[in-house]
This record gives C-alpha cells, structure tokens and sequence, in this order.
C-alpha cells in the first residue's frame, strides 16, 4: 500500500466530510488533559498529534509497561533492543535507532513527568502508578528537554493526594509470574502531602537453554520503589520533590521456536569469559541484563505578576551490566559475545514561565543538559576459541543548554496561531582506553584524524494554526522541525573503525482534525509529511570473519508520508468501541556518494558490494526498517452491572502490524505481518472497592519476527496469562 502526499489529502477531506453528517448519540465520553504544550489542555483543543491515555484505560488495555504502547499508538511499533529486555527500540512515523551505546541517542524521548530519560538502556518503564501517559508524534523540537525528531513517549505520574488513601495489587501469572504494586497517600497536615509507590515482578524465563548453561533465559526479576512529597511553603510557592529507585533484571537472549517451546543454544556460562576478559565484567553471569536507576527530582512553582514560573531539576544515575551472547553458540563463552559495565549520570536543570497576556498564552525558558558516561565492554567472538575483539574503556559526555519560546495568540475566538522556536547548542565529546595496552585509545583515534569532540547550534522553530469549526471541532495545520546531535560508532574494535556521523534533522508538515460529537463519538485525524535530511541510519553487518560490525552514517535522507486516525465511540456508559489506524509511505533519498557508488557496484557485478547498509542483494535500495505500511488496532469493551453493585467486564484488544522489513538490506525479515490477539475480564465490587481480574496477552500464541542482527531474527514473547486481585482503599 503506498500513500501519496496527494491520497492522503484526499482521504483527510472524506474524512472531514463524512464526519460532519455523523449523527450524536448521547453517552458520555472521558475528557483526557494533557500537557502536551506545558500546560494542562484538552487533548482536543491543542494542534498536535497525540495519544494519550489514564491509568483506567491502561489496565483495561493491560498496558504494563510502556514498550506495550507500540499495540495502540498508530504508526509506532517496536521491540526490546537484541539482548536487553531493559530497553526499548521505539520506532514512530519510521523514526528509529537500535543502539544503545551511549554515543547514540534515540529519536523518540522518554520521560517521566518533565524528567528527560537519555540512555535507551533503561527505557522501558514498568507502570506502576501512573496519571496518564502522553505520546507525542512527530518532531520535538521546542518545548521538551533534549531535541528529539520522531517524538515522544511520557509517563505522568500521580501527584500525593490530599486524603489517606491507595491500593493494593498482587498476581501471578504464565512463567511462574509473581507481580505486585501498591501506592499509599498520606497527608502531612494541612500544607503537605506524601505518596508512597512500589512495585514488584519475577518469572521463570519463558526459554529453555538447550546448550551447557544456565537454566531458563529471558526471566524478569524487577522492583521499583517511589517516595513523593508536595508542600504548600507559602499561598504563592509549591515544591514537588520525589525519589525513586528501579532495579530491572531482564534479558532478551535470542531464542528459536521448536515444538511450541522458545529454545536457546547459547553455552555462555556465568563467570565464563573469566581469564579472556578484564576487570568484573569477565565475572558477570550468562546471559544476564541487569540495569538499576536512581532518579531524583525537585520542581519548585512560583506564582507571579508574569504568570507560573517553574525551576525544575532532575538527576538520574544508571548502572548498566550485561553479558550477551548474540550468536546463540553452545561454547562457554558464547558465539559473538559482548560484556559491559556501564555508569551513566545525567542532570538536567529547567526554568520556565508559563502565562497569560490579554489573547497571547506564552511560554519561555531555558534549558541545561550534562551527561556523563563511564563504559567498560569487551567483544569476543569464538572461532573454535573465544577471540577477544576489543576490551575498552568508553567516556563520552555530553553538554546541551537551550532557550525556547512559544507563543498562542488567539486572533479570534475560533482562530490561534502559534510561533515559537527553540536554540539549542550542544558540546560531545568520547575518549578511549585499552584494558589490554592495545591500540584502541584516544591518542590512536587522534592520530587518524577522527575527531574526539563534536559541537552543534542549531534553531528548530513550529508555526502552526488551529481554526475551531464550533465548540467540538477543529482543525490545525503545522510546520514543525526537531533534530538530533551527532555521535560515534563506538563498538568499533579498532581506532579507524570509531567513525563519527553528523546530526539529522527532521522537518514535519502536518493538517489535522480534533472532532466529539456529542458525547459518544471522537474522531481525531491527522495526515504528515515528514523529511529527514542526513538520517542517522544504522547497520549490522557479517564481516569476512564472521564477526559483526556495526556502522552508522548519514548515508540519506529519509521521507515518510502518512496519515493517522484516532476513533472512539461510546453509545452507552458501558459500551467503549475504539479504533486506532495508521498508515505510512517511507523511502530513501538523496543517497549519499558512497552508496551510489556502492550501489553502481553492486549493479556491476561486486558481490561485495551488495547485501550490505541500504544496497539490497539485486541490488536496489532497501526501504527503511521498522516502517509498516500500516498498524491498525481496534478494541472494545462492554460493563454488565448486577443489582448488588457489582460489575462484571470483558475486553478485548486486536492489532495488527502491516508489511515491513527488519534488516537495513531487506534480507532478513522483509515485507512480513503480524497480528496480535490480547483479551481480559474483571469483576469489580461495589464501588470499585476490589476487583478481581484474569488477562492473557498474544492469546493465540503468535510467533512473530520483530527485530534482526546480523542474520539472528529475534522473536516477540509468547502467549502469557495474569490473574490479579486489588484492594482500593
């Protein structure tokens, strides 16, 4: 299916169109509150495509953790990154990078609240007491933290109550599942509140490790905890302060299905690369992922003459260890193997006015980003003996400061504009040192004329429009640009090969429609176009040994075209009927030199040169990975009330991933689908003072290809039951 910028004006008119002879029906529809623009709209009435959903919704969708988005959100999908079931690879209108080395940053921002979440390592948050979560689409080039050019995901969580007060929730599950999570509210007088959160998970592993290692792989063993305080300090001054600690232990070793059983040939043993690496990463277990966080926040809100002003900090420390076999080998110490202990700081410090002038809403402020990273990695690859690749010591920080300013001036009561404008200007730097008095070190890469440092300023502005048909419909057009700072590819095993690429900017131009019709039926719809000039685009590749190499450049740009339609209808308050579509059009241009000529080659007769980066075994130029077609989603659920006031609810939730490609040269996994079945009911007690609730997600066991390195094509997780029970009180 390809959509032209033409079809998709086209079908944004019928829709329009059609929408307007909608009949109203009368149930009433859930008002969702965002802050989407730094201050708290309804979702219909803010010019920008995005989805967001309430801690009801999300149980309801069994949406546990935030990588379960991908099955609800149009035009995003995504997979945990190979190996590390800690991290999420988001892709989002084709927007995507699966590295997490701390040289490379993602295209789609995770927060939590206003906290900006840089490393990918760590990304996928277990959702344990949460307002809402916000996902943003397309560029994010003003208003939030770090620059971002695919979007954002944001999880909000809940503010301390006002009354004693929370709940209470334990299950088990498929896998020998144990989960828990409870959340308390106490008030401290009459001027301060407190809220206490946790969480727990642990399971067995859903593989089997057919070679000499160590017992069921892919196992979680997860816990959180989160302390929260607000204090009213004067009639004008509030300060939110919290704590939170995370400690995820999850792997996700690559695994084959045989039999209806998910096995893994993998003999890399724990301690097994003790005498063949340096220092405590050669002692860390087999196939083993674990990532423990700290995160620290303190917002401080002034009320003033001007409007709201905001002074936000946030420190975030991150340990990282892991000890991956990639090739899924029966030697001890694996067939392709990476070992890595990692520290990463990050502080980031806010100021910003939010306000009110006679018809101008505004916001401003300033930005400071510092981020510092300690990695120390091995790579070995076994050739009848395990062959040390590189043992290294990466440092690379990062140091951003921004201004940013927007404006909404309301010329009429039907018509907004918006301008603003965001600088950025942003300082990198890496330096290398061999465990083994080897090569591989900052003097060596200097030597070569790679740059160790790199510096960029850069100014993304957003024009956009909103125009209000009447008081339930609007539509919006946009012309919106993000970017993303450059790095280097740091896996590289030798000086020549730490290769720096430059930043990618994304310009998006979108036309959009927010519509409810009485209170049972909303239909938003938005359609873009997107341009990506110098794409960071990512590559694993086999090398004549055998090993893999990794490599990032800006080979091209990148042009996505699509549209995205959000439905929800309610005919009555215990009917909820929802659809959610996208569709996207991405391809290739504006190729750099090297691969015309890689392409030339191939075309000549080279085999070396095809099969390899964009350039396909025939020769051609691949699509972009991770792009559907399409992704359709549609759900419902339905509320049988009894005389007792109990209430009895069912649900069910389909979605379906269109065509795509998973390897960047289209050899592994292309142009394939997958569908996906999730299904819950719950028993509620009167006034929803308990609920008992049995889920099951991929029901009927679908077995599908989601990610690829190098050949080894990773599959998603099978079919996995929960029955919860909860207590609120």
């Amino acid at each position: 299916m390809s959509f032209s910028k033409i079809k998709i004006t086209g079908l944004l008119s019928a829709l329009l169109v059609s929408t307007f002879y909608v009949t109203p029906l009368f149930a009433e529809l859930e008002e969702i509150v965002v802050t989407a623009e730094r201050r708290e709209t309804s979702i219909q009435d803010i010019p920008i495509a995005v989805s967001a959903f309430t801690q009801d919704q999300l149980d309801r969708l069994q949406i546990t953790e935030t990588l379960d988005l991908i099955r609800v959100v149009p035009n995003l999908v995504g997979s945990n990154n190979t190996g590390l079931g800690t991290a999420n690879t988001y892709s989002l209108r084709g927007l995507n990078n699966t590295e997490s080395i701390s040289t490379f940053d993602p295209p789609v921002g995770s927060y939590v609240g206003d906290a900006f979440i840089q490393r990918q390592n760590a990304n996928n948050f277990t959702l344990f007491d949460v307002d809402r979560v916000e996902v943003l689409r397309g560029p994010q080039g003003t208003l939030f933290g770090r620059n971002t050019t695919g979007g954002a995901v944001r999880v909000i969580l809940k503010d301390p109550a006002e009354e004693l007060g929370g709940f209470i929730e334990g299950g088990f599950g498929e896998y020998d599942e144990i989960n828990a999570r409870g959340s308390i509210d106490v008030p401290l007088g009459a001027n301060a509140r407190s809220k206490l959160s946790a969480y727990y998970v642990s399971d067995d592993g859903y593989v089997d490790q057919a070679g000499p290692g160590n017992g069921d792989l892919n196992y979680e063993d997860s816990y959180g905890i989160r302390g929260a305080l607000q204090v009213d300090l004067t009639d004008n001054v509030t300060w939110d302060g919290s704590i939170s600690y995370n400690d995820n232990e999850h792997a996700n070793v690559f695994n084959t299905e045989i039999g209806g059983d998910r096995v893994s040939n993998s003999g890399l043993q724990d301690a097994g690369l003790a005498g063949v690496l340096t220092g405590d990463k050669a002692n860390l277990p087999g196939n083993f992922n674990n990532t423990e966080s700290t995160l620290i926040t303190s917002d401080v809100e002034f009320e003033t003459r001007l409007g709201t002003v905001n002074f936000i900090s946030n420190y975030i420390t991150l340990d990282h260890e892991f000890a991956l076999d990639f090739f899924d080998t029966p030697a001890p110490t694996g067939g392709f193997t990476i070992a890595n202990i990692g520290s990463h700081d990050q502080f980031t410090q806010e100021i910003r006015l939010t306000g009110t002038s006679g018809n101008v809403d505004y916001v401003a402020g300033l930005f400071y980003f510092d981020e510092e990273n300690i990695t120390d990695f091995g790579d070995i690859f076994f050739i009848g003996f395990p062959l040390v690749l590189a043992d290294r010591v990466l440092e690379n920080d990062t140091e951003s400061i921004a201004a940013y300013a927007q404006a909404d001036v309301h010329a009429t009561d039907q018509l907004t504009f918006t301008i603003g404008a965001r600088f950025t200007d942003e300082q990198k730097d890496i330096a290398y040192s061999d465990n083994t008095g080897g090569a591989l070190n900052t003097a060596n890469i200097e030597a070569l004329g790679i740059p160790t440092s790199q510096s960029v300023d850069k100014i993304t502005p957003r024009f956009a429009a909103n125009y209000k048909i009447n008081d339930d419909v609007s539509v919006y057009g946009s012309w919106t640009q993000g970017f993303k700072s450059g790095g280097w590819n740091a896996r590289g095993t030798s000086p020549d090969q730490i290769i720096p690429f430059g930043p990618e900017t994304a310009t998006n131009v979108e036309v959009g429609l927010k519509s409810q019709f009485g209170d049972s039926i909303r239909v938003n719809v938005a359609a873009f176009t997107t341009n990506v000039d110098d794409f960071q685009l990512p590559s694993a590749f086999v090398t004549q040994s055998g090993a893999i190499a990794f490599i990032t450049q800006n080979f091209a740009d990148l042009d996505v075209d699509g549209v995205e339609i959000e439905f929800t209808y309610q005919p009555t308050d215990a009917l909820n009927i929802f659809a959610n579509l996208g569709f996207q059009d991405a391809e290739f241009g504006g190729l750099d030199n090297s691969v015309v000529a890689q392409q030339n080659a191939c075309l000549g007769g080279d085999a070396g040169s095809c099969n390899v980066g964009v350039v396909t075994s025939d020769g051609s130029i691949s699509t972009p990975v991770r792009a559907p077609e399409s992704t359709i989603t549609v759900g419902a659920s339905y509320q049988f009330s009894f005389a007792n006031g109990m209430t009895l609810t069912p649900s069910i939730l389909y979605s379906d991933v269109g065509d795509h490609a998973i390897g960047t040269s289209n050899t592994f996994g292309d142009n394939f689908s997958y569908d996906q079945l999730n299904a819950g009911v719950t028993l509620a007690g009167p006034g929803n003072k308990w609920s008992l609730a049995a889920s099951c997600t991929n029901c009927t066991d679908e077995v599908q290809e989601v990610s690829n390195l190098a050949g080894f094509v990773y599959l998603n997780e099978p079919v996995r039951w929960n029955v919860r029970a909860r207590y609120n009180f």
